[in-house]
């Protein structure tokens, strides 16, 4: 997998995930100074090549002079997710989101809100790739991510393990009057249809933020990262 970008590869490099080399575009060493310093104090081998080449090994078209090449992405197990520990539990739950981008800024949102992990299907629901590594400007390298066979299999077992589960949907009730502390999964659904009709009598309730305009709808990456923060207003 290639993960392109400074500041996915800068992230990349923090982690203790192994990387395979590091394509650097000749002349980048001050442009990505922090990262070949890391990279060279970890032994990572870096080659340097002709701007022609980056843009040949690119597949985004903006790898900003740096390629990172690692082993496809390593997904966290439910259970790992789910875990218990000594402050109260967050899980995000995606339920057929489809477009990398969401699914990137939403990886993003998770790790800068302090979620325990990222629950998302195996089909129906974008999956974690270079370029979503990259839209999470490397977020997806700092959260866990559990890939799971059914969201509902998992929703059954967040309730379980004492979670309190939350689907975002545009008819439910105030967020800003539900009860968002102690261990939680919020759900959001996809970008056309929104949570599934089985998942959504699966949740203990659906919340829903206010819409003043005349638009009916926010996209799921931003719905989420209201909530989220929300969340982490009450549980401070």
């Amino acid at each position: 997998m290639k993960i392109e970008g400074r500041n996915a590869v800068l992230e990349l490099l923090k982690t203790d995930k192994a990387l395979d080399k590091l394509l650097m575009q000749k002349g980048a060493e001050g442009s990505c100074g922090r990262i070949y310093a890391l990279a060279r104090e970890k032994n990572v081998r870096v080659q340097f090549v002709d701007p022609k080449a980056m843009d040949r090994e690119s597949e985004s078209g903006r790898h900003q002079g740096v390629i990172a090449y690692v082993s496809e992405y390593e997904y966290a197990s439910l259970e790992e997710v789910v875990a218990e520990k000594g402050a109260s539990r967050f899980v995000i739950v995606c339920d057929g989101v489809e477009d990398v981008h969401n699914l990137g800024s939403i990886l993003r949102v998770a790790e800068c809100a302090g979620a325990d992990g990222v629950i998302i299907p195996k089909n129906k629901n974008a999956q974690v790739t270079g370029a979503v590594v990259r839209i999470s400007e490397g977020a997806a390298n700092h959260v866990k991510v559990a890939r799971v066979s059914g969201i509902n299999y998992a929703i059954e077992k967040l309730k379980e393990h004492g979670f309190w589960v939350y689907g975002l949907e545009a008819d439910g009730e105030d967020i800003y009057s539900s009860d968002l502390t102690g261990d939680i999964a919020l759900v959001v659904g996809g970008e056309d249809r929104g949570i599934g009709m089985l998942t959504r009598k699966k949740c203990d309730k659906i919340i829903s933020l206010p819409l003043l305009g005349q638009v009916n709808s926010l996209n799921a990456s931003v719905a989420l990262g209201i909530a989220a923060y929300e969340a982490v207003r009450q549980r401070r």
